[in-house]
């Protein structure tokens, strides 16, 4: 599990510089988005709406950062709470571009019940040789 570990940490990493991006550049975008919206009907309201979005983008990010890395902790060392953080952070995973989703959808797979047995990565596995 330690290279899963990894995967998890250094996603986490990227989580967090993109929400430090959407915080560095949020003027740019700002005006961007503003220019698109100068000709509809209430573009204060949807100036309104587009600053929301970003500032939950940007909670995201962070929340989902530091719960891959401390995931990514957990599944390195190999303590208890390495499954149920791993399939938190795959949850989060699941709301972020393909690395996200890839990542997400092999720990969602590997520590579901069938998984689990496959790879033996349960330790209540009982496996027969």
């Amino acid at each position: 599990m330690k290279n899963l570990g990894i995967l998890w940490l250094l996603y986490g990493i990227l989580r967090i510089a993109g929400a430090a991006a959407i915080v560095i550049w949020s003027a740019t975008w700002t005006r961007m988005f503003g220019a698109l919206v100068t000709n509809t009907p209430n573009p204060l309201g949807m100036m309104s709406m587009f600053h929301a979005a970003m500032m939950f983008l940007v909670v995201l990010g962070v929340v989902a950062g530091i719960v891959a890395l401390i995931a990514g902790f957990a599944l390195m060392t190999g303590g208890d709470a390495a499954r149920p953080l791993a399939l938190l952070a795959s949850f989060f995973g699941l709301t972020n571009g393909p690395l996200g989703i890839a990542l997400g959808a092999f720990t969602l797979f590997a520590y579901s019940q069938r998984g689990a047995d496959n790879f033996g990565y349960r330790p209540s596995a009982v496996t027969s040789r």
